[in-house]
């Protein structure tokens, strides 16, 4: 048993608050366990310049931690985005961009801002949850105002955090499990089953292909589970 009482395979607990403020099209807080994360999703007309010649929509996201999201104070990016955010920011918006069909989107643009009001581990993947349930409402808006067919949306995406922690693999790590991690792995997955992003680095130790083939076992099973709140979070109030 971990510290929190799960088994090596089992996330914390998640909520998913749909239309969790009213001005987005998509706006979901997501709660999983002491991380908290705020996504909107946002249309806007016209694409990227180097874009405009396809006549293809497209997605793009951003990612930050709010100053009290730590118990130490993180400072605002204010005039530039550090190398970390930057880094998950495009985690979040490639991953999300195979959820939509871009071409049947049209010249419209799909903005994700994702903020951490509170982190503990996960922050990335519980961005990548909730964002995929904001995409998904954005989307029904924009088909319900006829931007774009109905059909655009091709999918949810799931993501979770894996990682051997004295030799066990676990899922879904909080900080203290994170930052004790000898191997750390994010994986993104889609609703079909299909993996868009398998990130897997040794950091204290390197691993074996027993231990890889464990963590995509567990985080398949894991990502399923978060799946399956995002669907219960879209099926509730559907009508609204």
């Amino acid at each position: 048993m971990r510290a929190d009482g799960r088994e090596p395979g089992e996330v914390r607990p998640v909520e998913i608050v749909r239309r969790f403020t009213a001005a987005a099209p998509g706006s979901v807080l997501i709660r999983t366990g002491a991380t908290h994360v705020f996504c909107t999703a946002s249309i806007e007309p016209g694409v990227p310049e180097w874009r405009e010649a396809s006549g293809a929509g497209w997605l793009t996201a951003e990612y930050d931690m709010l100053p009290g999201a730590t118990a130490q104070r993180r400072k605002r990016n204010r005039t530039q985005v550090d190398g970390r955010s930057q880094e998950i920011q495009r985690l979040i918006g490639r991953s999300l961009r195979m959820a939509v069909d871009l071409e049947r989107l049209g010249a419209y643009t799909i903005y994700v801002d994702c903020d951490v009001l509170q982190a503990d581990g996960g922050t990335r993947t519980a961005a990548i949850n909730g964002a995929s349930v904001a995409v998904c409402d954005a989307v029904r808006v924009g088909a319900a105002r006829g931007l774009w067919p109905a059909d655009v949306l091709r999918g949810l995406v799931g993501a979770v955090s894996v990682g051997v922690v004295d030799g066990r693999v676990l899922v879904d790590l909080d900080y203290c499990e994170d930052v004790a991690a000898a191997v750390d792995c994010n994986l993104v997955m889609t609703e079909q089953g299909r993996w868009i992003e398998v990130q897997a680095t040794g950091e204290q130790q390197a691993f074996t292909d027993e231990q890889l083939t464990e963590m995509l076992r567990l985080g398949r099973a894991g990502i399923e589970h978060l799946l399956a709140a995002q669907r219960a979070a879209l099926d509730q109030g559907a009508e609204a």
